[in-house]
């Protein structure tokens, strides 16, 4: 049985840009031709890089967006859990979990007002409240009324919201988009666990790696279209290796077949030539007529001809296909972190904490009071509930906060650069080129090219505006601003940088990282991560 049926689906939309100056209406195209099959039983990862539509995709199988061309067929409206909460902001917890409705209507009725209407709306729902205030619990959110404001709420918060809301819908059908950004380790292993024990189909958008080995099976998004994978992540990745190492090989022997053909034309040519030669002088000693030797001299030029065109049409066929093979090779190239060359010590002490403690309404926020060294080379990892005080602890090693209890110490001097989950450094007014412009101050502009290029920025991008960059490009344009300043920091400090960015920008910022030689301190909930990235140290804060 079909859960979903998208047939040649399409999906434009129209965009303002600025052209020379002028605001231009553009239409884009954010999905073209998809065809997906989801059957019941499925469940689905969907790839792809940031753009790719995978967003696009899931609001229209939820039907918030109708499709430019095709159709979606969905056999049962889906449970969504969206990627982005702000259109929930306005509503309370119990309106954002559709069930305001109920809530106020057994309120009415517990106060004595048995209104028809009022029975209606419940539904023989009697426990609706007791069941959402434990689901709330359950997902690590005791003691927070439905009543609450949804925009009083963090984002790992939201996202527990609506895990929430799995229990009182129980859909069959379940859409995810990116559900564990912003989730604390054990809100994600709680997802873990009930994406392996539920019994409803699933679909999800994910760059979470533990999470995508749960799943069965896999689609990707691409600009050709939707490709299936018949297995789960480390199955996709072992399919995508295969078949680069397929290309380079078709890459390599083409190659080779290329210079193979241009030597043979060379020769060929060189032959004929040497021919014509001892030709015209043999015909002159042997008394050849005038008009007998510009028979010869045609058909030998004729054949000549066909020679070159054979060898021509030969060269141009292999060389579209060298330049087809690498079109479709992935960009093999690697970002390096490279600040400037460090000029402390490795071990060098930068921060000393003892007793350290920040009280918000006189309530301290920790109850063991943080006690730590940072000492330059370091790699260390934050970790830490939501709500734990991650985002007040990098205020205090920044300096925006000062502590309320115990000694905070911080080298005479000290630098940090902080990147932030909202990429604050990056301004949507400016273009791609102008934003890393605004970060230099010595570079020549030929080096600040090869450095976009080099951080994956193609020449058609450098004047794109950055309020049009995806969460991954704006990710690896901090980078490059930072790479460009000319202060060399003590302290790098990311936090939750794999949020919003697809597959391939997670590998490229985990090689980056990996290389990167500086003193660094990450703020993450994704385990593969953590540990591709080679962190030494773990700072775990309790509250």
């Amino acid at each position: 049985m079909k859960m979903v049926k998208a047939e040649n689906v399409s999906y434009e939309y129209t965009k303002v840009v600025e052209i020379k100056g002028e605001n231009v209406e553009r239409k884009l195209m954010a999905l073209q031709d998809i065809n997906i099959d989801i059957e019941k039983g499925d469940f689905i990862a969907i790839l792809g890089h940031n753009g790719s539509g995978k967003s696009t995709l899931m609001q229209l199988i939820t039907k918030e967006l109708s499709p430019s061309e095709g159709e979606v067929i969905c056999l049962e409206p889906p449970y969504y859990i969206p990627q982005h909460f702000g259109q929930f902001n306005h509503l309370t917890i119990a309106g954002a979990l559709r069930i305001e409705g109920k809530i106020q209507a057994l309120h009415a009725i517990l106060q004595g007002d048995v209104s028809v209407e009022h029975f209606t709306v419940l539904d023989d729902d009697w426990d609706i409240e007791e069941k959402a205030v434990a689901a709330l619990h359950e997902w690590g959110l005791p003691g927070v009324p439905l009543s609450h404001p949804m925009h009083l709420l963090s984002g790992g918060e939201k996202t527990k919201v609506f895990l929430a809301g799995i229990a009182l819908h129980s859909p069959s059908f379940i859409l995810m988009d990116e559900p564990t950004n912003h989730l604390d380790d054990v809100s994600r292993g709680k997802l873990y666990r009930f994406i392996t024990s539920t019994s409803s189909d699933m679909l999800v958008v994910s760059h979470d790696r533990i999470l995508l080995n749960l799943l069965s099976s896999t689609y990707e998004l691409t600009s050709k279209g939707v490709i299936y994978y018949a297995g789960n992540y480390d199955f996709y990745k072992e399919q995508k290796e295969l078949a680069v190492q397929a290309l380079q090989a078709r890459l390599e022997e083409n190659g080779k077949q290329l210079q193979k053909a241009r030597r043979q034309a060379r020769e060929v040519m060189e032959r004929q030539q040497k021919h014509d030669v001892r030709g015209k002088k043999q015909n002159i000693k042997s008394g050849v007529g005038k008009m007998a030797m510009n028979t010869f001299k045609d058909q030998a030029e004729k054949s000549s001809v066909r020679l070159n065109n054979v060898h021509t049409d030969k060269i141009h066929s292999l060389a579209k296909s060298v330049t087809d093979i690498r079109s479709e090779l992935p960009d093999m190239k690697t970002m390096r972190l490279d600040f400037n060359s460090s000029s402390l010590h490795i071990g060098k002490v930068l921060v000393t904490a003892k007793n350290l403690n920040y009280a918000y309404q006189s309530e301290e926020l920790w109850k063991s009071p943080l006690s730590f060294v940072i000492q330059s080379g370091d790699r260390i990892h934050l970790k830490g509930a939501n709500g734990s005080g991650k985002t007040t602890l990098l205020k205090l090693l920044t300096g925006t906060l000062s502590p309320t209890a115990g000694e905070l110490t911080r080298m005479d001097g000290l630098t940090c650069v902080y990147l932030d989950q909202e990429y604050s450094i990056i301004h949507d007014d400016l273009s791609v080129f102008e934003q890393l412009f605004s970060f230099n101050n010595k570079l020549y502009d030929h080096e600040l090219k090869t450095i976009l290029n080099r951080f994956l920025f193609p020449v058609s991008g450098w004047d794109k505006k950055c309020s049009c960059l995806s969460g991954g490009e704006k990710m690896r344009l901090s980078l490059c601003c930072l790479m460009v300043s000319t202060q060399t920091p003590d302290l790098f400090i990311v936090d939750e940088p794999t949020n919003n960015i697809d597959i391939m920008n997670m590998e490229i910022l985990t090689d980056t990282l990996k290389e990167y030689r500086g003193t660094l301190l990450v703020v993450s909930h994704d385990a593969c991560f953590v540990q591709q990235i080679n962190i030494e140290k773990t700072i775990t804060l309790n509250m």
